[in-house]
């Protein structure tokens, strides 16, 4: 799980400028309407819809707009989509592992748009099941303007199972799936607001490449992620602090 912290902050200095807010926000609104669908409109009784609510606020898209996504989701507005979530496995420079969580009305078009992308950043797809395994899904939350002893008295009798601080002042905290909303509602109860909460997948063992291959790993990441049917890209890529910067500046 190490680097994680990294590439979410870089994840974030780049939104700020490369990704318009626009389609950022027709990700989370496809989650939270989904979520809501499948589990009803009450938060406190859709955990999926919690988790996609708390990834939305902590990226600050408008309440208004939290609010049409759930009443798409769950018939009351119209506009909604047919979504299908589907996974894809794929390779990246040297070997890299990447998984893809997509939510599209038209897996066909998916299909084949991930497909080339793949094939034009030297990569390409696998087989179900071929990098999946080199991932656990955890629950994470980012936390700014506290410290580790802090979050640790608050979310250890929750279920966290790793807290560390991180180079840029802020406290990581991992924890199984199922204790995703101990951990929340400690640190709500708390009065500490995560910057980002959400599940996510992490490579259970990293890869180092080449410079000039991490680049290349690195662009293929970002055209997935910019892509409007992908939700999340995760990797077992591993960078340098240095590295990541250069590559990203």
């Amino acid at each position: 799980m190490a680097g994680h912290s990294k590439w979410s902050q870089i994840k974030r200095k780049k939104g700020a400028t490369d990704v318009k807010r626009g389609q950022l926000f027709s990700k989370l609104s496809k989650e939270i309407q989904v979520a809501a669908k499948l589990g009803g409109g009450d938060p406190s009784l859709n955990a999926r819809l919690r988790t996609a609510i708390s990834a939305a606020k902590s990226e600050s898209m408008p309440s208004d707009n939290i609010e049409r996504a759930i009443l798409k989701g769950t018939g009351e507005l119209e506009g909604a989509a047919a979504y299908e979530e589907l996974v894809y496995e794929g390779y990246g420079p040297d070997g890299i592992a990447v998984l893809v969580e997509t939510m599209t009305d038209n897996k066909n078009r998916s299909a084949a748009e991930i497909r080339s992308i793949f094939n034009k950043n030297n990569g390409s797809l696998g087989a179900p099941g071929s990098v999946a395994w080199m991932f656990e899904r955890k629950a994470y939350f980012y936390l700014e303007n506290t410290d580790e002893e802090t979050v640790f008295e608050i979310t250890v009798d929750a279920g966290a199972e790793d807290i560390k601080p991180d180079e840029h002042g802020g406290v990581e905290v991992f924890c199984p799936v199922d204790a995703y909303d101990k951990v929340e509602k400690a640190l709500t109860h708390a009065g500490l607001v995560p910057k980002i909460a959400k599940l996510s997948h992490f490579p259970k063992d990293e890869s180092t490449i080449s410079d000039e291959s991490a680049a290349k790993a690195l662009k293929l990441i970002e055209t997935l992620d910019d892509h409007d049917d992908i939700q999340n890209v995760y990797s077992n890529l591993s960078l340098s602090d240095e590295l990541l910067e250069k590559l990203s500046s």
